[in-house]
């Protein structure tokens, strides 16, 4: 099956900064896929040459197999992309943004589909409002429907939750998971890391221009984080036994390092010995914010 998405050698030198380092990725059809990284890793840049908005300095894109450069048309036509920027026409309502959108990609008579994104996004009882009227969360529901307008195979979501509340997050996801489940390929970066280890089932992670992990969502939290165990201790200090496990302290909360879970009878058996009372207690595993941070300290050699 051709790949949604195909990165090969992907260089790009601006006069000062060198982007991106020679990215080879794949990203397959109907992934749910996150692209993460600090600010000023490549992320943007990226979408840009995917988009045809710059060139590549050296290396291959392609959308569904069509080169981004060479067949530029075919490939624009299968992807769709919500930037960051709130970036909108104020003199046009919402109903006539989305009709011209349709146009630029030869889609007439689109209608029935505009009903459907304005119904699915709330923005039905918007559709004859000037953009310029709409609040923020708003706009940046008409930027998901420009994007989706066309039925683009492939969508790229580029911090798609930033500044907006609550309630948007919910509706846009469920709509978005509807999207992917239809079969459409949905390449997600966003800073709220939770979202991604929610929604995404594989996670590239890029750094200085780098591409530094890639694998499955689990596979990362697995490898890249320890587990751990929460105690609330009465009285509030450890055996000495137990001191070398000890990774972080808040009064009476220890916060141990567990490696496996067969080690906790023996913790709990140390505390009983000792006379201390366990008051509360939580076993987990480090999320995903924990692991991108983890890995950005570490250098290349160092990621799991």
């Amino acid at each position: 099956m051709t790949a949604a998405v195909r990165l090969r050698g992907l260089d790009k030198r601006f006069p000062r900064v060198h982007a991106l380092r020679g990215i080879d990725l794949d990203i397959e059809q109907g992934e749910f896929f996150a692209l993460l990284g600090p600010n000023g890793a490549g992320k943007t840049t990226l979408i840009s040459i995917l988009a045809g908005l710059t060139r590549a300095s050296a290396g291959t894109a392609q959308v569904m197999g069509f080169d981004v450069v060479k067949d530029y048309r075919e490939a624009r036509a299968r992807l769709g992309v919500v930037p960051q920027e709130l970036v909108y026409d104020p003199f046009f309502t919402v109903r006539e943004t989305l009709r011209f959108q349709s146009g630029y990609f030869g889609i007439r008579h689109n209608d029935d589909w505009i009903d459907e994104l304005l119904a699915n996004l709330g923005l039905a009882d918007k559709a004859d409002t000037y953009t310029r009227r709409l609040s923020g969360g708003m706009k940046r529901r008409v930027l998901v429907a420009q994007a989706l307008v066309h039925k683009p195979p492939v969508i790229v979501l580029d911090e798609p939750t930033a500044g907006v509340d609550v309630e948007l997050r919910q509706s846009l996801w469920a709509f978005i998971r509807r999207f992917n489940q239809a079969g459409h390929t949905v390449i997600l970066t966003t800073h709220y890391l939770e979202e991604a280890e929610a929604l995404c089932g594989r996670v590239a992670m890029l750094k200085e221009g780098r591409l530094i992990a890639l694998d499955r969502t689990e596979n990362l939290l697995r490898a890249g984080a320890e587990r751990r165990l929460v105690l609330e201790l009465e009285p509030a200090r450890l055996p000495d036994d137990l001191l070398p496990r000890l990774t972080g302290r808040d009064r009476a909360r220890f916060v141990l390092d567990l490696p496996d879970y067969s080690e906790l009878e023996p913790i709990l058996s140390s505390l009983r010995e000792a006379g201390i009372a366990v008051r509360d207690m939580e076993v987990g595993q480090a999320d995903l914010e924990e692991v991108f941070l983890k890995l950005m300290r570490a250098g290349p050699g160092s990621v799991p």
